[in-house]
């Protein structure tokens, strides 16, 4: 039987208005889940520091004054004292800053003095010129590839010439990281042993931020993150970050995951598993670090494999390398949200996280993108990956254990910051 054209249109009309209100519905359903979600756990007490648990605290810095003297100074102080001297160590580095971050840093290592906090802070004086300028070494320097103009720090352009060696960004921060780990070993030489390491970044943040992070799952993890924002609601640190399945977040909005187990927690305010985090803050359990055989360091990806034009974060890589990420897992702790100034934290913290508004409009966005994989993050991935398994194919007695942490970029350090070639 045909249809009338007025019976065909009312049969539409009918069924949009079915979908419609089923959206509205579902809709109504996420923000109502997450709201409560995310009511619940506001209602649970802030955890205290476990007076039999030693922290061990380290940072790295280059450029970052003004955070450092606006809140990171005081936040750590109170942090340390909150903790207990006996309890908490500080590693902090200083990297060739182009302001005054040294001169903060030593205002720092006064005070820790002062109140008789364990501490190491250290003053690397080498700056990117110096780096560059150096002859190349064995690994973690490339050929350019191409001749390519580069600026940053409000410098003129400048170029790089092609086959001109360069130092990459990762293998050196890679070593600078554990440059910062270094008093862990001097500490257990004199037969002091921390059960946790604690990373933070250039952030604001407070005790009771830290106290939280700690207690994630009970303290029960391989590592737990926070989340950070430089410009709120975006998250910052995509480049570490990866769900848990192993893939990069879709959207750097939440709910950011395609993978379900991860985007669900997320939703229910609960521990995130993932397979890589860094996050502005991160805490460790210590004891891969002491391994006698095999140590967790920092290290960047092989010399030959970044010359396909990859790179992975050594914040990533080091969950790769981290044999107790499969037994303990590593998680983020979605309320704990940190900042890289006080405008960005009060905005993840100072109201209801997420907005009614950031919940719409992200788990759609995050639906439309899981149901139509039509962005150039899918045609990354498989770029990534043909190129991985063509190094492989060129190497077979080789293997990258964070091949999830591949990107498709080159970074490499420039005499005033890092650039991508």
């Amino acid at each position: 039987m045909i249809l009338r054209p007025r019976v065909r249109r009312q049969a539409v009309q009918r069924s949009l208005q079915i979908l419609f209100s089923i959206i509205l519905i579902w809709t109504c359903y996420d923000i109502w889940a997450v709201r409560r979600a995310a009511h619940t756990q506001s209602q649970i007490p802030n955890p205290s520091f476990p007076s039999d648990q030693k922290i061990f605290i380290a940072s790295l810095h280059w450029t970052d004054e003004i955070v450092l003297r606006e809140h990171w100074i005081s936040a750590i102080v109170q942090l340390a004292e909150d903790i207990g001297s006996p309890n908490v160590f500080i590693s902090a580095y200083g990297s060739g800053s182009l302001d005054n971050t040294e001169a903060a840093l030593r205002e720092l290592e006064d005070e820790l003095r002062t109140r008789g906090i364990p501490h190491a802070v250290v003053f690397d004086g080498a700056t990117h010129q110096d780096e560059v300028s150096k002859a190349p070494a064995e690994s973690g320097w490339i050929r350019m590839p191409a001749t390519k103009s580069y600026r940053g720090y409000s410098t003129d352009y400048f170029t790089l010439s092609k086959d001109e060696w360069v130092p990459r960004r990762i293998p050196y921060l890679a070593r600078l990281r554990n440059e910062v780990m270094r008093p862990l070993y001097e500490q257990q030489g004199k037969g002091i042993v921390y059960d946790k390491v604690l990373w933070l970044n250039d952030v604001v943040f407070t005790s009771n931020d830290v106290r939280t992070l700690l207690a994630t799952r009970g303290g029960d993890y391989a590592a737990a993150c926070a989340l950070d924002f430089k410009k709120a609601p975006v998250f910052y640190d995509t480049f570490a970050l990866r769900d848990a399945q192993g893939f990069a977040p879709l959207a750097d909005t939440w709910p950011y995951f395609q993978s379900a187990s991860s985007r669900n927690a997320l939703k229910q305010s609960q521990p995130v598993p993932v397979a890589s985090c860094w996050n502005g803050m991160l805490a460790f359990d210590a004891a891969p670090f002491y391994d006698a055989q095999q140590p967790l360091k920092f290290r960047g990806i092989p010399d030959d494999l970044a010359f396909s034009h990859l790179e992975g974060s050594e914040s990533c890589l080091v969950h790769a390398d981290n044999p107790l990420s499969a037994e303990k897992g590593v998680w983020i702790n979605p309320n704990i949200r940190v900042g890289y100034d006080g405008i960005a934290y009060n905005l993840v913290n100072a109201r209801k996280w997420p907005s009614s508004l950031e919940i719409v409009v992200g788990v759609w966005r995050n639906r439309f993108m899981r149901w139509l994989p039509l962005s150039n993050l899918y045609t990354s991935r498989r770029t990534v990956s043909r190129k991985e398994k063509k190094w492989k194919t060129q190497n077979p007695d080789r293997e990258e254990k964070g091949a999830f942490c591949l990107i498709d970029e080159m970074q490499i350090l420039l005499h005033n910051g890092w650039g991508h070639a």
